[in-house]
């Protein structure tokens, strides 16, 4: 046998404990190789989703090779801690340090080499899968499967590279232990489970207070009050596992009608050194876990904006006209035209607004017709109006405040004219896209729009005038190729001042919703992938610690099945155990992620007045569901093994 046969037995003979490792590595090399091969499709020409895709999966990747190369790296140093009796053993053979060296170096490229192949596989396989994905996000004629020698070059220099750093890190690790250290291995199981009682309490203190902070944000919104609270929910957590729980289980020990019971003595006993052990582990896996909970939430929460982004702009298309717009015959034709090139049949409703005084807040106001609302509200499919001479309503979709109106009722006087008029309340439904209009709007009547004969104070008729056209289009998404060329003006002209310099103003929330659907969804997809891999190397980090200490486990359970413990007290007995190993971190991380979505949802509703609590509850069940058989699953396989 040569020395290289050796090292690829050695990897197949520990192959159950490298199970779980192997499929979260082979996972991200997927994932990473999948992203890489987007980046660099040929067919995505747009500079705007070039750069979305771009910087998508760039970022997406970066945060895969950190976490990987962290994932790597403790994965490894666990492997190696669960063998040193072994390595002590060749030690003792006559091995050299060097031959163990490179023993290890080549174990740990045999784990890399394999992964990189068969992630690299998997990920080609998808990649059409995946392309297929994102030509509806972005709704592109074609994005057809390639081949080019990029994707393939970016992904094995990066994982090669981690496992060449992982190598040197692992040969490092063993060349400090003496052999007889490596042969008694790791000693720590019978050590005393000791705690710090300050820390203790210093670490519920942290929970407690990042817990309360999160509650205070949600009245007074802090975005940079965030970040102390992260601070403390990380250093909380971390002295949670090293000591507060520990000095729960002490004071549960105490408690002899709680602790002197049947198994439970047996279970808090071997909780204490488990949590001891792996206080680190518990530590990662509810930051990992919390990570990924909330990457998924925050892209999912998005969806609860697109989701209401046609309410508020019901409007296809939609263009407002100053008195002095040259072009605003031109430019109304040239929509309509685009319109029919496109095969959209629409309907056009203009308004001519009138511009007054309102007695109440000496403030500009813009007048809008009661039957030319009516015209679009019959095209929108929404209810009529019906006002008195002399009733208004408000419009609703204007940036100014309406908290005045308390009694649903408000006297005024449009001052020009001199129309009195009673506003009865806020118009319900949106008739503009959102944030057109720039003052206070009223819906009147007629024969009050009639009677507004004079200019607003400082200008003439003409002046005192802005006219809207309102295109309404059923298939309002398909109007996204529709006035790119004006889209494009308002872009750039708006980019460089905060005051509309155009004599008109056009937006097109088909063309916009395009780019947010497309944007928001390919950012739910990223961070749906990279959750996975995160909780899916959660749950390695709880699956190589158990399947290290088989061995010390299995002589445990074999003497007590030789004191007369049945299968069935066997099974309650792993149950126990088993149970604050894969729940606690994950309860903790629910935790964590349930204060955070409150957070976020004072957050959004900040911003937008957007609700996530159905996406986040969604997003919480769902987690729950894939922890809970993942649970189950190992422990088939655990209690199988114990039974052996």
């Amino acid at each position: 046998m040569t020395f290289q046969q050796f090292a690829y037995n050695n990897v197949i003979r520990n192959s159950r404990i490298y199970a779980a490792f192997f499929m979260a590595s082979i996972f991200s090399v997927m994932v990473f190789f999948v992203y890489s091969m987007l980046m660099f499709h040929p067919n995505i020409e747009d500079k705007f989703l070039r750069d979305v895709a771009f910087g998508g999966m760039l970022v997406a990747q970066v945060i895969l090779i950190v976490f990987t190369l962290f994932f790597l790296f403790y994965s490894m140093s666990a492997f190696l801690q669960a063998r040193l009796h072994e390595f002590g053993v060749l030690l003792h053979l006559g091995m050299e340090r060097q031959q163990l060296n490179r023993l290890i170096f080549l174990e740990t490229m045999i784990l890399g080499f394999i992964s990189i192949t068969i992630g690299i596989f998997f990920g080609f396989s998808f990649s059409k899968f995946f392309f297929m994905i994102i030509r509806e996000l972005f709704i592109l004629d074609s994005l057809p499967l390639y081949l080019s020698w990029k994707p393939f070059a970016l992904t094995i220099i990066v994982f090669l590279s981690q496992f060449i750093i992982i190598s040197i890190s692992s040969v490092v690790f063993i060349r400090k232990k003496e052999i007889i250290q490596l042969i008694k291995g790791d000693g720590k199981h019978n050590e005393v489970a000791t705690y710090r009682k300050g820390n203790a309490f210093l670490g519920v203190g942290l929970l407690l207070v990042a817990y309360s902070l999160v509650i205070f944000s949600v009245f007074h919104m802090n975005i940079f009050l965030s970040l102390l609270i992260v601070l403390m929910a990380f250093i909380g957590t971390y002295f949670f596992y090293t000591d507060s729980i520990l000095y729960i289980l002490d004071i549960i020990r105490r408690k002899e009608s709680l602790y002197w019971h049947s198994f439970r003595l047996i279970a808090f006993a071997e909780a204490s050194i488990k949590i001891r052990e792996n206080a680190r582990m518990f530590f990662v896996v509810t930051i990992v876990s919390t990570i990924a909970f909330l990457s998924v939430g925050v892209v999912t929460s998005f969806t609860s904006f697109t989701a209401q982004y046609r309410e508020l702009n019901p409007v296809s298309i939609f263009y407002a006209s100053d008195w002095d717009n040259p072009f605003e015959e031109a430019h109304v034709m040239k929509l309509s035209q685009e319109l029919q090139r496109e095969g959209l049949s629409y309907e056009l409703v203009k308004f001519n607004v009138k511009k007054q005084t309102s007695s109440n807040s000496h403030e500009q106001v813009n007048v809008i017709k009661e039957s030319e609302v009516n015209s679009l509200a019959i095209a929108l499919k929404i209810p009529l109006i019906d006002l008195k001479q002399g009733e208004a309503l408000l419009v609703s979709d204007t940036q100014v405040d309406f908290d005045n109106i308390r009694s649903g009722k408000e006297q005024t006087v449009l001052e020009e004219s001199s129309i009195p008029i009673q506003i009865k309340g806020v118009y319900k439904y949106s008739i503009f896209p959102s944030f057109t209009l720039k003052n206070r709007a009223f819906i009147i009547s007629d024969e009050d729009f009639s009677l507004l004969t004079e200019p607003l104070f400082g200008f003439n008729l003409e002046e005192s005038r802005t006219t809207f056209f309102a295109f309404h289009v059923s298939e309002w998404l398909r109007t996204k190729d529709v006035g790119t060329d004006l889209d494009k003006i308002m872009t750039e002209t708006m980019g460089i001042s905060e005051v509309n310099p155009n004599p008109f103003y056009f937006i097109n929330p088909g063309l916009n919703f395009s780019v947010i659907r497309a944007t928001f969804a390919l950012l739910l997809f990223t961070g749906l992938l990279v959750a996975a891999v995160l909780l899916l190397a959660a749950g390695s980090f709880v699956y190589f610690k158990l399947y290290t200490d088989l061995e010390r486990d299995k002589k445990q359970f074999d003497v007590l099945r030789r004191m007369g413990v049945t299968d069935q007290e066997l099974v309650k007995i792993v149950n126990r155990q088993l149970v604050p190993q894969f729940f606690l971190p994950w309860g903790l991380a629910m935790v964590h992620s349930t204060f955070s979505f409150i957070f976020l949802q004072a957050f959004w509703v900040d911003l937008a007045a957007v609700s996530i609590a159905k996406e986040m509850l969604i997003v919480l069940i769902v987690f729950t569901v894939i922890q809970v058989s993942y649970f189950y699953l190992i422990r088939w396989r655990y209690i199988a093994h114990i039974q052996e």
